[in-house]
């Protein structure tokens, strides 16, 4: 009766990836509804806690955007690169990196990516290079990022493990970057140079280039500074706070004293900080549903939603069966949970949708903490299958055509920056908990 359930689940998620958006969620569920009324399974607890931090962070963020804080972040980064363009490769990535870093959400590479990719060609480098890396390092951020949806799962979960804020930064922020570093190098000479690829010569020859200027002296307002530098000080507090329980509230309840939970604590900080930087920058509130990273936001929410709790149903009523099959491996080889992270993570397209769903069972199998936050940046598998929105918008926005999809699907151009990347951060994020926790 497993192997149907799994194959209701796996269905589920398939078809939801196919429609993409809100159909991730929306799948969920359906597959839910099977699951409970056909074969009987209690549902257990959405993720609320989840979906809220989410809420909070992507209203600031949100309000960032409409006040011209990314359009800030970007002319920023376009100046540095295009001061170096011969080291796009790794100034590329880099630049993705910090964006996702701190607004806490992948999608914000969408503004970036065209900017490279244009320096790429004009300096004459295969923009294959830096833009498969480029997509791969803003996924590599979220299981860096302290304001991501991944990382808040891994605080509510392993809070009670006695496990902070810091120290799944310590460890998730030093092997992401290392690993980013790495699958930079891996492809920083990979496919023919620019003038050598048949693909481009062809499309010159076509007149898809012709004579462009590049104008980046475009007004920055005050108040697009001001709603970086609010939201990057609402950053900076969350991790100072939430790394020392010394600093948080606290207040007796029944005698016993109890402490502001850090979900709590994002939640408060980033509907503060949004509320304020609304006021201070004088957004205004009907700008704010429109914003592309409302949308993404709230698409990621009802991903969570219905495929996070599809997923933890089907887990929780099959903990032993599960339990059991792994334990065989995980007790010798407790690493191999990495693997079905990263398997889970091509299904679901989604670091937070995949924790939701198998981090608790690495808790009951009684994985030690500090593993797994080594084996969080496992959750990146979804360059694997080239349809994520990220990596379609990397090959549409490189017009030289050598950001691509092979002709077996999976020869893709983000196949070895996402493996080197992935496979070099888990493995020293192993060395820094050890080293660091």
């Amino acid at each position: 009766m497993i192997w149907i359930q799994l194959i209701v689940v796996l269905l589920a998620i398939m078809v939801g990836a196919r429609i993409g958006g809100v159909g991730l969620g929306l799948m969920g569920g359906i597959g839910l509804a099977v699951l409970t009324f056909v074969f009987g399974l209690a549902p257990t607890s959405p993720p609320i806690d989840v979906m809220l931090i989410i809420i909070a962070v992507i209203s600031a963020a949100t309000v960032m955007q409409s006040a011209g804080g990314l359009d800030y972040m970007v002319s920023i980064a376009s100046k540095i690169l295009r001061k170096h363009p011969e080291r796009i490769t790794f100034l590329g990535p880099a630049v993705t990196y910090i964006f996702t870093f701190v607004a806490g959400t992948g999608h914000i590479a969408y503004a970036i990516l065209p900017v490279i990719a244009e320096v790429s060609r004009e300096t004459g480098v295969r923009p294959e290079r830096p833009m498969s890396i480029s997509v791969i390092a803003s996924q590599q951020a979220i299981t860096s990022s302290p304001v991501s949806a991944a990382t808040a799962i891994m605080i509510v979960m392993l809070s009670p493990m006695g496990i902070s804020l810091l120290n799944i930064l310590s460890v998730s922020i030093p092997a992401t970057i290392l690993g980013v570093f790495v699958g930079a190098m891996s492809v920083s000479k990979i496919g023919k140079e620019l003038k050598d690829d048949k693909e481009y010569q062809q499309r010159v020859k076509n007149g898809v280039f012709k004579h462009e200027t590049q104008n980046d002296d475009f007004v920055i307002e005050h108040k697009s500074k001001l709603s970086v530098i609010l939201f990057v000080l609402a950053v900076v507090f969350i991790i100072v706070v939430g790394s020392s329980e010394s600093l948080l509230p606290t207040w007796e309840v029944d005698g016993v004293t109890k402490s502001l939970s850090l979900t709590v604590l994002i939640q408060i900080v980033m509907l503060s900080i949004a509320a304020i930087s609304m006021i201070v920058c004088k957004v205004k509130s009907s700008t704010i549903g429109k914003s592309s990273v409302f949308v993404a936001g709230m698409q990621a929410v009802i991903a969570i939603f219905g495929i996070a709790w599809l997923g933890d149903t089907f887990i929780q009523a099959n903990i032993v069966e599960i339990k059991e099959t792994l334990m065989i491996y995980t007790t010798s080889h407790p690493w191999t949970f990495a693997l079905a992270l990263f398997a889970m993570s091509i299904l679901l397209y989604s670091q937070a949708a995949t924790l939701r769903a198998i981090l608790p069972l690495g808790i009951a199998l009684g994985i030690p903490a500090p593993f797994l936050i080594a084996m969080f940046p496992a959750v990146n598998g979804y360059f694997f299958i080239p349809n994520y929105p990220t990596i379609v918008a990397a090959i549409e926005f490189d017009r030289t055509g050598t950001t691509r999809i092979g002709k077996f699907l999976f020869n893709h151009s983000f196949m070895i920056p996402g493996f080197v990347s992935t496979i070099v951060a888990v493995s020293s994020g192993f060395l820094f908990a050890y080293l660091f926790i």
